[in-house]
């Protein structure tokens, strides 16, 4: 019942490319649903462009560390079935 589900999913545009690369491909995923939650909750607090472009850049910079922290326990995984 989940095989074909994932087998369309496959055939979407862009999947073989983060089947490819899982962590580029969520860091991206994950920075996006930041910076749109940090714009509809700073909407209304009067920030200059300079202040939405740090603010910006640091949400996406935090969503990095926590795809490579997340990560950091799939190559203990790998380890252990390579022996």
């Amino acid at each position: 019942m989940v095989e074909p589900i994932i087998e369309r999913l496959k055939q979407l545009p862009g999947a073989a490319w983060a089947e490819a690369h899982p962590r580029l491909a969520a860091w991206i995923v994950l920075a996006l649903g930041m910076v749109f939650l940090l714009a509809i909750e700073a909407r209304d607090v009067g920030l200059q462009v300079g202040q939405w472009i740090a603010l910006i850049v640091a949400t996406v910079l935090v969503a990095g560390a926590c795809i490579w922290i997340i990560t950091w326990d799939d190559e203990d995984l790998v380890e252990e079935d390579n022996q």
